[in-house]
This record gives C-alpha cells, sequence and structure tokens, in this order.
C-alpha cells in the first residue's frame, strides 16, 4: 500500500524523531529494544496491537545505512504484512577536527559583500 504524500511525511517526520531520540537518549535507545511498540509510540508511530516490529541496527547487505527510501518502503510492506522493520542505523560521528586559523578567519572576517552598515564592514 503506498503512501500519499502526506501519509509519507507524517511517517518520515515520526521515525526522525525515533532516530534523533535514540541517538541522543541512551534510554530511549534502551527502550527502543526493550519495548519497541511503546518507544515508537513515544516518537508518533502507532502499530497495530498484532503487529510485529523488529528494530534492525545493522543495514542488511544490499541495503544503503539510512536510506530513508528503504524504510519508507518497510512501512509501506508492514502496513500490507503486519511486520514492521525498523533501520535505526548507529549514531552518526562528527569530525571534530579543530578549523585551522584560515577557516576561523573565513568565519570571522565578516561579509565582504557590502550592501549594509554594519560592525564588519566599517
Amino acid at each position: 500500500m503506498a503512501l500519499d504524500p502526506q501519509q509519507r511525511a507524517e511517517f518520515v517526520n515520526a521515525y526522525t524523531r525515533v532516530l534523533i531520540s535514540s541517538w541522543s537518549d541512551e534510554a530511549y535507545a534502551t527502550r527502543l529494544h526493550s519495548e519497541p511498540r511503546e518507544a515508537l509510540a513515544e516518537a508518533g508511530i502507532e502499530l497495530p496491537a498484532d503487529a510485529q516490529v523488529v528494530i534492525v541496527t545493522e543495514a542488511p547487505e544490499g541495503h544503503e545505512e539510512g536510506n530513508l527510501d528503504v524504510q519508507v518502503a518497510l512501512w509501506e510492506t508492514g502496513l500490507e504484512t503486519g511486520r514492521y522493520e525498523f533501520h535505526i542505523p548507529a549514531t552518526p560521528t562528527v569530525d571534530a577536527a579543530e578549523l585551522s586559523e584560515g577557516d576561523l578567519s573565513d568565519v570571522a572576517a565578516g561579509c565582504n559583500y557590502c550592501c549594509c552598515p554594519c560592525c564588519c564592514c566599517t
């Protein structure tokens, strides 16, 4: 069953809340594995009482990790079969490398294209 654009947007928003919560809240991530139905409901994903819920933390072979279209297709399959599979990739890492002095200078230099009087142009 294909989602209409509004249903897709609602699912994507809720799934995004699941990802953000699982990446930022260790207790939520634990609940997602121990009580997936309840944790998903907290993010706005309501499942039928008889639904089978599968949380996958490693992308299956052939699936691109973090591919939203894959997750939407899995949701649509769940609507048809009652088996809902959610891919929850590991928390993304942020490159914490320091900025060079040149990078900092570029950021702090202000605008070089003046169109208004501001403190960085005077």
